[in-house]
């Protein structure tokens, strides 16, 4: 992923660039642009955005785009990308159930970050995952949707340190955090996607050089945060 050190003003207009995956995919960026200026009462206080969307809502597989607002205006951060969602799409808004398969829809904040490594390059809070380290997804649990460190009384839980990379970088996303209600969705993650094509119960799947420089570039002063949904639903406003 590389960065870009262009301005991308509304109305959408594309400036020139020897960035040649950008100009090769305009489209996706424009579109990004215009989901977060139809949801720019949702975004106030976000300066830096993760974008992914889809056409159709059932399809795991969807474009991501990274935004930072400079001056009132965004910045196109990095280069558009293919990630994978949930394996049958997105939820919509308010429909998210647990076990469905999909992604929920909306404007969430980027939390904690986990990872298998012992020291980061990144500002975003972050502690190394152990073999203890949990999040309950049990909806009949008193801790659904929790980060719990040790033994839990909970009949079903993500562990967070796998066998595979999966969630060797794993970023929480606030949905459902504040506040919880059961049976709507839990253990939402930006992590690894592990092997092409990248599908999910419901979490966001990246490569791993690209979450790199994602961890490397939040910051949270900034209030980073992630907009994802179907683009017809997202391009209407949340």
């Amino acid at each position: 992923m590389r960065f870009l050190n262009k301005f991308i003003f509304l109305p959408l207009v594309l400036f020139s660039s020897n960035n040649s995956k950008a100009q090769a995919n305009p489209t996706a960026v424009k579109n990004a642009l215009v989901i977060a200026e139809n949801n720019r009462s949702k975004l106030e206080n976000v300066e830096q955005l993760l974008v992914v969307y889809n056409y159709q809502p059932e399809n795991y597989s969807a474009i991501f785009v990274a935004l930072e607002k400079k001056d009132k205006n965004w910045v196109l951060k990095f280069d558009p990308v293919e990630v994978g969602i949930g394996k049958n799409g997105f939820a919509s808004p308010a429909d998210k159930r647990e076990g469905d398969g999909k992604s929920p829809t909306g404007v969430f904040r980027l939390g904690k970050l986990f990872s298998y490594e012992k020291q980061l390059n990144t500002l975003l809070e972050n502690q190394q995952t152990t073999a203890e380290d949990k999040w309950i997804d049990d909806p009949n649990s008193e801790d659904y949707n929790t980060y719990i460190k040790g033994p839990t009384t909970a009949k079903s839980y993500e562990n967070l340190l796998l066998k595979n990379d999966a969630y060797k970088y794993c970023m929480v996303v606030e949905y459902n955090t504040n506040p919880i209600l059961k049976g709507k969705g839990s253990a939402i993650f930006f992590h690894l996607g592990i092997k092409k094509p990248y599908f999910t119960a419901g979490c966001v799947a990246i490569d791993e050089e690209n979450m790199k420089s994602i961890v490397n570039w939040l910051d949270p002063k900034l209030n980073p945060s992630i907009i994802m949904g179907n683009f017809t639903v997202l391009n209407n406003g949340l």
